[in-house]
């Protein structure tokens, strides 16, 4: 039987989701943009045009959430690397917006650029459980106007895997398209394969951002899958209250749900968040608290009680070095997601509460990955794993390592077998130089990162891409 876990029952959801009406019906949520608010008022919400405030009726929730789809796939260049949601297993992506880097050379912290987001996702590339790239840093050598444009470029030539970004202005939109056509050899099958998919983050409490919102609604045309992304923090941008905090998150969520449903039905979503707590002492975002993981796993909760796919932050710590921190903080906002059957974390790499991406911790994350899964996948009690006659063959004080199951057992997902973590004897260690577990990471991002690109594009199309980037450095850079 599979392992699960829940933080809210069938009530507790309930009562959230009547809150989170509650607060569309009655405060309603700000659309700083005409084209949204006069959509918003043909739907049936009731609009204050002054204050740029929509009242959204339940009525509206329903029928965004009825024509948003439950089902579809993620595609990604390499057809073989294609997610289909919801998944039989909790997948893996990274966080984005990050500012700084360990560097992997001299261990030092400092600004990213471009190059990391090549190496993350040639690291990501070979990380099994990760399935969706979100180029995890901003890149300070590259000019704002085109920095977005330029690191998704990267992501595609870098990973073969499934592409997210975010959408800052509308003018963004048609460079994202033409890479996907480089890379599909044509526009026809852009809404089809969905090689690409956007976060959409609310600005809270209760906003949406202009901009964002235009670019969004441009983008959702082309059917490419949105990630709804809340992010109240208890204390702050959010009530100091869990339960009210999950509330007005929620209510965000089925605001920008109803939006894009509006501007293209049954453009895909995906339910999201990235709640916190504050720390009371500097005012600062947590993400390694004990509440943000509580948080996390209920919303993943909401997400299913909706019946939508989900993808919530996770994996997360405020940690500032990969170390005992990272690890534990990581493990206690990975597991009850993955108990809870949330389909994609999001946060691996990341430390210091996702401004900092770490190559060595990527590839320590998706140890903590396999480990969640193994521990989510259970026991199996079954005809096939009733070895009644090995016990019966053995006896009293006899031994089990001779009996052919044994054998066949251990070569077997029952078992798993870790990569990172040391289980020698202390003298075996000793022998081995007393290598820790960052020592082992270190080595295995040495090998890729020495090793050849693996699944690389075909030259024409990296150079048509590296073409797109370029003239949206000249013209993007030109318009700020």
């Amino acid at each position: 039987m599979k392992m699960q876990g829940r933080v809210l029952s069938e009530e507790d959801r309930l009562r959230i989701h009547k809150d989170s009406i509650r607060i569309l019906e009655d405060i309603g949520i700000r659309f700083p943009e005409n084209k949204a608010l006069a959509l918003l008022e043909h739907g049936g919400a009731k609009v204050d045009w002054e204050k740029q405030i929509a009242y959204i009726p339940e009525t509206m929730v329903k029928a965004a959430l009825s024509s948003a789809p439950k089902q579809f796939v993620m595609g990604a260049r390499n057809p073989e690397m294609e997610l289909a949601l919801p998944s039989p297993f909790t997948r893996y992506n990274m966080d984005g917006c990050g500012v700084n880097t360990l560097d992997f050379a001299t261990r030092t912290r400092r600004s990213a650029v471009i190059k990391d987001i090549e190496d993350s996702a040639r690291i990501f590339e070979e990380i099994d459980l990760c399935n969706v790239y979100w180029p995890p840093v901003s890149p300070g050598d590259v000019p704002y106007g085109a920095r977005s444009i330029t690191s998704t470029g990267t992501a595609f030539i870098n990973t073969s895997k499934h592409v997210m970004d975010e959408v800052k202005k509308k003018e963004e939109v048609p460079y994202i398209i033409e890479m996907c056509k480089a890379i599909l050899g044509g526009s026809e099958k852009i809404r089809d394969r969905k090689l690409y998919s956007v976060t959409y983050c609310t600005v809270a409490p209760l906003c949406h951002d202009e901009a964002m919102l235009e670019a969004t609604m441009d983008l959702s045309k082309y059917m490419a899958p949105i990630l709804v992304y809340p992010m109240p923090a208890c204390g702050t941008t959010g009530p100091a209250s869990l339960h009210s905090n999950i509330a007005l998150a929620n209510a965000e969520a089925l605001s920008s749900i109803v939006i894009f449903q509006l501007t293209s039905p049954g453009v895909p979503i995906l339910y999201g968040a990235a709640l916190g707590v504050v720390n009371v002492r500097s005012g600062m975002f947590l993400e390694g608290a004990v509440e943000t993981a509580l948080q996390m796993t209920a919303m993943g909760e909401m997400g299913k009680y909706y019946g939508l796919p989900t993808m919530n932050a996770g994996c997360l710590t405020d940690a500032k070095t990969p170390g005992m921190q990272a690890v534990m903080e990581k493990v206690l906002s990975t597991l009850p997601l993955v108990l809870a059957e949330v389909d994609v974390i999001q946060g691996i790499g990341l430390i210091e509460s996702s401004m900092t991406l770490s190559l060595e911790q990527m590839v320590i994350d998706g140890e903590i990955a396999s480990l969640c899964k193994r521990m989510k996948d259970g026991i199996t009690v079954s005809d096939d794993k009733d070895f009644f006659e090995d016990i019966k063959a053995v006896g009293q004080g006899g031994h089990f390592l001779k009996q052919k199951n044994t054998r066949a057992a251990f070569r077997t997902n029952e078992f798993y077998q870790a990569e990172l973590s040391d289980r020698n004897s202390y003298d075996s260690w000793a022998d081995l130089g007393k290598r820790e577990m960052i020592d082992l990471a270190r080595d295995k991002v040495k090998g890729i990162l020495d090793g050849e690109r693996k699944n690389p594009l075909p030259e024409t199309t990296e150079k048509q891409l590296r073409e797109i980037m370029e003239e949206a450095g000249r013209k993007l850079n030109e318009a700020l």
